[in-house]
């Protein structure tokens, strides 16, 4: 079993208190920033008691805000579920023995991580468009879900060569050492352990493709923010009707971080993260290799 590799030492007392008084003073600026900035809207009436008051009547939830959180929801997870199965097959790929595979899939990876979401989503909106490849209903969808799913599959990739790339050597020379190929290694023995130490980087993941499918209010697609848009035109309050945006995207991206550090810490209790468990831990069930190659092999 390897050695884990430590990158740097545990910052001590002194650190630690510098960095309290480094995040207390950020944190004091932000909320002048804040206040200053809430002042002079209101100073414009901007923030006056009458813009917010359509807030109140259920016409606006569910007539324009929760089918916009209803458009980005599903824009979310299905873009999340096709990236997790993209990010798989590519991180195996980055991962595979035949080098013509390895190549392809690491260029893959690299061009939908170098290219911007936004100029992906106008691109494939142009391409479905201009092809008639989706009904016009769906059209901005199919673009938003294209563009997430490749950027975010391509960094699922990377946190799959990430996250078996952290495994002990061992583990993988155990495989070999009965009988595995390098492929029946990767997917029986490495592969599990890998993605159960990516769940809490996959949860944490949801939150950038929440965020960025905002940007499909740049193709009308009918999400939170262009619904927003939608009621600050018509009733003459965007100021409210972002901040109340911002607060819903605030409110759910936080549950999701709740949710993704609630299971790392979890997972570290079970001794289950990637290379930070000492064999026989408490929790973490030995792997049965003789079990295992009769059932690959």
């Amino acid at each position: 079993m390897s050695e884990q590799t430590v990158l740097f030492d545990a910052p001590g007392p002194r650190a630690l208190r510098r960095y309290r008084i480094v995040a207390g003073a950020g944190g004091a600026v932000s909320l002048l920033v804040l206040a200053w900035v809430l002042l002079k809207l209101g100073q414009k009436g901007n923030l006056s008691g009458a813009k917010w008051t359509p807030f109140l009547q259920p016409a606006t939830w569910t007539e324009y805000l929760v089918p916009g959180l209803v458009g980005t929801l599903k824009a979310a997870a299905i873009s999340i579920v096709l990236a997790g199965v993209l990010g798989l097959l590519l991180g195996a790929g980055r991962l595979s023995n035949v080098a013509p595979l390895r190549w392809v899939c690491s260029v893959v990876v690299e061009f939908f991580r170098a290219v911007p979401v936004l100029l992906m989503m106008l691109f494939t909106f142009a391409l479905y468009s201009n092809n008639n490849m989706f009904p016009p209903s769906q059209l901005s969808l199919a673009a938003v879900v294209t563009a997430l799913t490749l950027y975010n599959g391509a960094v699922i990739a990377e946190l799959v060569r990430a996250g078996v790339g952290g495994l002990p050597a061992g583990q993988r020379e155990a495989g070999l050492s009965v009988g595995l190929t390098e492929g029946q290694a990767l997917r029986a023995i490495l592969l599990p352990q890998a993605l159960t130490a990516m769940l809490p980087a996959l949860v944490g993941q949801l939150v950038v493709v929440l965020k960025d499918s905002a940007l499909g209010y740049v193709i009308t697609y009918e999400e939170l923010l262009n619904k927003a848009n939608q009621v600050g035109t018509s009733l003459q309050n965007i100021v409210p009707a972002f901040l109340v945006v911002a607060v819903l995207f605030i409110v759910i991206n936080y549950g999701l971080t709740r949710l993704a550090g609630l299971l790392e810490r979890r997972l570290n209790r079970r001794g289950r993260t990637a290379g930070g468990a000492a064999p026989g831990a408490p929790g973490q069930e030995p792997v049965d290799l003789m079990r295992v190659n009769t059932e690959t092999g």
